[in-house]
């Protein structure tokens, strides 16, 4: 699979066979994360790995959108440490954007599913600190909840020239 058909073929997959993940795979993920664009090459990103079904069943309980995650057999929080992009470089939301697009695209060139959980609102922060004993001056992400796929999602493109302005808007 070339990189084009990987982007057009990676849909968010919610629903998981209960086989786990190999380990190798995992650091295939991390490695193509952390071969993402970083602003200065600073590469603020954490990643905290989680395969324990308690952890994986409390997320999936406090976050409105995580239900797919008591499915899982794995979810890779990415997390951010702004101390590493002082102001008025922070790019920690950039950077660890592409770290969690390198780790979609990597997932569906490994034969794996996988979905990109937001935490957009301080009460999602809360609960991933709480769950993951993130650190209060680090950044809690998102959350990817990842496995081996239960569905299948033919390959797509959402392109909409509404969407382009050539020169000015």
């Amino acid at each position: 699979m070339d990189e084009l058909e990987a982007i057009f073929a990676r849909r968010s997959i919610r629903k998981y066979t209960s086989d786990p993940v190999a380990d190798t795979d995992i650091n295939q993920l991390l490695e193509a994360a952390m071969a993402a664009p970083s602003g200065g090459n600073r590469k603020p990103w954490h990643f905290i790995i989680i395969k324990d079904r308690v952890t994986l069943n409390n997320l999936a309980e406090n976050h409105p959108y995580g239900k797919m995650l008591y499915e899982a057999p794995l979810c890779i929080a990415v997390c951010g440490d702004p101390s590493l992009t002082p102001l008025p470089r922070n790019f920690v939301p950039q950077d660890c954007s592409a770290a969690t697009m390198n780790i979609l695209h990597a997932a569906v060139a490994l034969g794996l599913g996988a979905v990109w959980i937001g935490l957009a609102l301080d009460e999602h922060f809360d609960m991933a600190r709480k769950y993951l004993g993130i650190p209060e001056n680090i950044i809690p992400h998102n959350l990817i909840a990842i496995g081996h796929p239960a569905e299948q999602k033919e390959p797509r493109t959402q392109y909409d020239e509404m969407r382009i302005h050539n020169e000015k808007w």
